[in-house]
């Protein structure tokens, strides 16, 4: 079993009581504007059509500062396994679970914005230990992404996601995985599509539930759910994307309310866990509160708002329309995720799809919001993936 070089170095962070207590003092201090316009009678996704509902808002704020339990989050991820190493002279901090199976495989998990690595925190142990002997298994690697968590903020221009991914191989092989699969969703995706494309002597296959085709193909031969699919991709990039050119062009004008407003902070990414969710009211369908709530206190303890924005300033769309995926891949797209590749589309870049899956449920987080099924699809794909090379 490979043991951990000395470039890699054991972590672990306590939020200091007084930043504890600010963050209650501002949220208890919190200014907030008057209701939204737009009253439905019943619930539904009409209630979020101007944003987060002042209710739901003033509800989350109210457990936030008087019921949440940020320490229990710390204790999971020192539970898991916590590690920092410079990488490019950037400190990258990564969740190392080992599998106890001698059989297991090594797999990088990466996520997105605006979530880190609480994406992955309920899994972790089930793809690294199953209860099924039978189930495959997994030394799981998940890396927070530069600038998200407590991996170090870029002082330059630079880190996106082609870099992000030369990275991520230069830490597997410090744990003594030159070998590895790589699954991701949002810009985890992306960086998933960049491993398997740019290093496929590294990278075993992929699983991701992001997939790209390249630019400047036409929608015919597609079937009717296809095309339902390229409207729905269409319509969100036209009418629901501002966050996104905000912090593809002004990461820094957006970043001084996110790091100094928590209300603000939480406002900017529940409207992402509910809109990108599948739910109809509430994102708190499906995922708990104080998932979310680890994942927004995680950015404002960490003053990560402005430099996890930055991802988008580095590579929003900035996928090679060159780049070809050769290593084995499966693809999974989530029926309310909002971006679904076609097929045909997804076949122009990923040339040896070996296992596609459209489920009936499920949203942009499915390790939050299905995590039993995830694990499911995600073990069923690598499974495919590794067949795929003997």
């Amino acid at each position: 079993m490979p043991r951990p070089t000395s470039d890699v170095q054991a972590f672990e962070d306590r939020a200091g009581d007084a930043d504890l207590d600010d963050l209650r003092a501002r949220l208890a201090a919190a200014r907030l504007p008057e209701a939204e316009t737009v009253h439905p009678a019943a619930p539904g996704p009409r209630r979020w059509a101007q944003g987060v509902p002042l209710t739901d808002l003033v509800d989350l704020v109210d457990y936030w500062r008087t019921g949440y339990d940020w320490r229990s989050f710390e204790e999971r991820l020192d539970e898991i396994g916590q590690f920092r190493t410079t990488i490019d002279d950037l400190g990258i901090h990564f969740l190392h679970r080992r599998s106890p199976r001698a059989d297991a495989t090594p797999l990088v998990l990466t996520h997105g914005w605006p979530d880190s690595v609480v994406r992955f925190i309920d899994v972790v142990d089930e793809l690294a230990d199953p209860k099924d002997a039978d189930a495959p298994a997994f030394h799981v690697v998940v890396p927070s992404l530069p600038g998200f968590g407590y991996s170090d903020k870029p002082a330059t221009t630079g880190w996106g996601t082609e870099r992000i991914a030369a990275a991520w191989v230069e830490l597997m092989g410090r744990l003594g995985y030159d070998e590895f699969l790589a699954h991701g969703g949002d810009w985890g995706g992306n960086i998933t599509t960049v491993l398997g494309g740019r290093f496929p002597a590294h990278v075993l296959g992929i699983h991701t539930t992001f997939a790209e085709g390249p630019p400047g193909l036409t929608t015919d031969g597609l079937t009717a759910v296809e095309r339902r699919w390229t409207e729905e991709t269409g319509d969100f990039w036209r009418h629901r994307a501002a966050y996104a050119k905000q912090q593809a062009t002004r990461p820094q004008t957006i970043g001084y309310s996110l790091v100094d407003s928590p209300v603000g902070l939480l406002a900017w990414i529940l409207d992402k866990f509910a809109e990108w969710s599948d739910t109809e009211n509430s994102p708190f369908e499906t995922m708990s509160r104080d998932r979310v709530l680890d994942d927004v206190t995680l950015y404002w303890l960490t003053r990560t708002g402005a430099s996890a924005a930055r991802i988008y300033y580095e590579s929003h769309n900035a996928l090679d329309p060159r780049l070809r995926v050769d290593v084995p891949a499966a693809l999974t797209m989530y029926p309310r995720d909002v971006e679904k590749c076609p097929r045909p589309w997804a076949q122009e870049r990923y040339r040896r799809i070996v296992r596609w899956n459209a489920p009936a449920a499920g949203g942009h987080f499915p390790s939050l919001e299905v995590p039993e099924y995830f694990v499911k699809d995600l073990r069923e794909g690598l499974t495919a993936v590794l067949a795929a090379r003997r």
